[in-house]
């Protein structure tokens, strides 16, 4: 039996301000009115592809990760995404959590796998979201723009069925897999991701610290291939 939404499955948050100006203004946008799954099949396209995917650019504190900001930034990794993604459903009256996975073969470039030192993307953000009466898994992480360079599709989300990574692109090869699952949470663990991120890939972390790992990520996918 699913376990139902909690008033906190709608809290506003340091990290999830979705009360925030720019966040209701986004919502207004992008909302379906009198239809929550039409509603939540536009915000979840809307993050993917309006806020470029950036591996590269990371700040790990209030400020930095709080959807308002990525919003704004128009950039962010899987988990400043999905951060957006639940705050703005909670602003549409859609219950919403952030969920974190190991996951390996992640969408990446011979330069990124450089940087991080392994192909295992530790605490990878998605969000689940509730809708008829039960929670649904999605991740608004790659936008159309980079799926196009990387030769794979867009992952879509039909409102009715979990909209995770693809396990395979479209050649056949496989993608993505998901290797442990660190379940839900009402609002952003970073300490927990920033330790976990320390121990995975520690020489990334000092980039991060100095203010970036460098790099044009979709310029580097122009000419590299998944995983």
């Amino acid at each position: 039996m699913e376990i139902p939404p909690s008033e906190g499955d709608l809290g506003i948050t340091a990290f999830m301000d979705a009360d925030h100006f720019d966040i209701l203004a986004f919502v207004r946008r992008h909302e379906k009115k009198g239809d929550l799954r039409a509603t939540a099949i536009s915000l979840y396209t809307a993050v993917r592809d309006e806020i470029r995917y950036d591996p590269y650019r990371i700040e790990f504190s209030v400020h930095g990760m709080k959807a308002s900001t990525t919003l704004n930034q128009g950039y962010g990794y899987c988990v400043a995404k999905a951060v957006v993604l639940a705050a703005a459903l909670r602003a549409a009256g859609i219950p919403a959590r952030l969920g974190f996975a190991d996951v390996r073969n992640h969408l990446s470039t011979a330069r990124m796998r450089e940087v991080m030192g392994t192909d295992l993307f530790v605490y990878h953000g998605y969000v689940a979201l509730f809708l008829t009466d039960r929670w649904i898994k999605v991740t608004p992480t790659f936008n159309r723009e980079l799926c196009d360079r990387f030769g794979i599709q867009p992952l879509d989300f039909d409102g009715e069925n979990d909209a995770l990574l693809h396990p395979f692109d479209i050649q056949g090869r496989e993608h993505m897999r998901y290797e442990k699952d660190h379940g839900l949470f009402q609002d952003l663990p970073v300490t927990r991701i920033i330790k976990e991120s320390m121990k995975a890939y520690p020489q990334m972390m000092v980039y991060l610290e100095k203010g970036g790992a460098g790099g044009d990520f979709h310029a580097e996918a122009g000419g590299d291939s998944p995983g």
